[in-house]
């Protein structure tokens, strides 16, 4: 059953009021869209290619020439891939970002959009039922790509809680990227220019970061801004609670490097405020 034809069911029936209406029809628009990448399997498996190719090429390419602060010795792969994976587990989740800003300028172009403005159902549901699908997508990438960095010898070294807790930041951190890909989608014209501009601005806050060469080997400029930066913080904490830290690894002094968990959840949930408040805003005018 499609979501229009769900919807338009549910209008001659008593519906909830307030929140609980906005989170049934965010579900059913969620259902709506894993639905459609479930008949669409190559939008999914296109999406794993990138983040493997970046853990092989990573790993056994620059693996053996990256020597970590505190490292002693000869250049040690096995450590260097342990230092890496969190920062490509977190481009993995922000990298999605793209793709949510995609659908969504599609879903605008074809007219959907228009299609779902005249049902009986609560405005902030499409992009929340949208941003949720994307959501499970990137919990599933997630899971392969773990799977292939547990091939290439990545391993944890904190308990299960843990390990949880790191990639639920993970998640989190996705999830609000996916909001910033969402007023993006609603602010072009086509999929293509939505794609466009959901790349350009990734790739310097992801190479400004901790994700792949510690930041004390930057400049003093870039260096402050990729300790402050939010994807630097789900990094840091990822590879705490990873136990991914290399043994002797200096933590730099700023604020977010020192309480990485914190400083994750705070930027996510700040992330999150501002941009679904933009996105939603953005989508009422754009259907007015």
């Amino acid at each position: 059953m499609s979501v229009i034809t769900e919807a338009s069911r549910r209008a001659g029936a008593p519906q909830p009021g307030g929140i609980g209406r906005s989170v049934r029809d965010s579900l059913v628009v969620a259902q709506r869209n894993l639905i459609r990448m479930l008949r669409i399997p190559e939008v999914v498996i296109f999406g794993l290619v990138q983040p493997i190719m970046f853990v092989v090429l990573f790993s056994y390419v620059f693996g053996g020439a990256i020597q970590l602060p505190g490292q002693q010795g000869p250049i040690d792969p096995a450590q260097y891939r342990a230092f890496l994976m969190a920062g490509i587990f977190a481009q993995t989740v922000t990298f999605a970002t793209a793709g949510a800003g995609a659908g969504i300028a599609d879903d605008m172009h074809k007219g959907l959009i228009d299609r779902f403005r005249s049902l009986p159902m609560a405005r902030g549901a499409v992009l929340t039922g949208r941003t949720l699908a994307d959501l499970v997508q990137t919990a599933l990438t997630l899971v392969v790509i773990a799977g292939v960095a547990l091939i290439i010898g990545w391993r944890t070294h904190e308990n299960f809680g843990k390990v949880l807790a790191g990639f639920g930041l993970l998640l989190l951190l996705g999830y609000a990227f996916s909001w910033i890909g969402a007023l993006i989608g609603l602010s072009v014209r086509t999929p293509e220019a939505a794609t466009s501009g959901g790349l350009i601005w990734l790739f310097p806050l992801t190479f400004v970061s901790n994700a792949f060469v510690p930041s004390d080997s930057m400049p003093t400029f870039l260096r402050h801004l990729a300790e402050w930066n939010p994807f630097s913080a789900t990094v840091q904490a990822t590879r705490e609670l990873f136990g991914n830290l290399p043994p002797g690894y200096p933590v730099p002094d700023a604020w977010p490097m020192q309480h990485p968990v914190l400083a994750s959840v705070l930027w996510s949930v700040a992330i999150i405020a501002v941009f679904r408040t933009l996105a939603v805003r953005k989508y009422r005018s754009a259907t007015a």
